[in-house]
C-alpha cells in the first residue's frame, strides 16, 4: 500500500540526476517542481546554477515542463529565465496537469520523468499517473505551513523506502 508513495529514486539534490542516464533510459522530458526543488519558494528567480543546469539538460535533447501549485504570478516569474514550459495552479497530487505537460514535451509518460521535493504531491501524483519519479531532499527548511504539516509523515515514509533499500545513485 505504501509503494504508491514511493519514488522511482531518491536522491539529495537535482544536481544529482544523471542526464546522460535518463537520455539512455529513453527519457524525453523531465518535470519539475518549483518550490523547494529548485528554489527555496520565497525565491522568486532560479539561480545561475539552475539556469545552467537546465541549459545541460536542453543541450542532451530532453525537454523540459515546470508543473507547480503555486500561483500564476510566482510560476511565470520563475520562468521569465528559464522559458521552458510551465504549468501554475496544477492542483498535484491530480494528475491532469502531468497529462499536459506530457502533450507540451510531446512525451509519453514512459518517455517522462517527475522530479520533486513532496511524496503526497509530486511522487504520489507521478506514481498515478504512470510516470517515474524522482524525489529529492527540499533545498530549504522554510515550507509554507502546510507543507511543513505534511513533512513528518512523509520522513515516515521516506524511512520505511530507505529501510526497503530502495535508494540508488541516478
Amino acid at each position: 500500500m505504501l509503494n504508491r508513495f514511493f519514488p522511482t529514486h531518491y536522491l539529495s539534490s537535482i544536481y544529482e540526476i544523471k542526464i546522460e542516464t535518463l537520455k539512455d533510459e529513453g527519457i524525453k522530458g523531465i518535470i519539475f517542481d518549483i518550490d523547494n526543488t529548485l528554489a527555496p519558494y520565497d525565491e522568486a528567480e532560479p539561480n545561475d546554477k539552475i539556469i545552467d543546469f537546465f541549459q545541460q539538460i536542453r543541450q542532451a535533447g530532453l525537454k523540459i515542463a515546470l508543473v507547480s501549485n503555486n500561483t500564476e504570478d510566482r510560476v511565470v516569474k520563475f520562468n521569465e529565465k528559464l522559458k521552458v514550459f510551465a504549468i501554475h495552479k496544477s492542483k498535484k497530487p491530480f494528475t491532469k496537469s502531468f497529462k499536459r505537460a506530457l502533450r507540451l514535451m510531446d512525451c509519453s509518460k514512459e518517455e517522462a520523468i517527475i522530479v520533486g521535493d513532496q511524496i503526497f504531491t509530486d511522487v504520489y501524483g507521478g506514481n498515478k499517473a504512470g510516470i517515474q519519479t524522482i524525489l529529492v531532499m527540499p533545498i530549504s527548511e522554510k515550507d509554507e505551513w502546510i507543507t511543513k504539516i505534511k513533512r513528518g509523515l512523509e520522513k515516515k515514509v521516506i524511512t520505511y523506502y530507505e529501510k526497503r533499500n530502495h535508494t540508488d545513485n541516478r
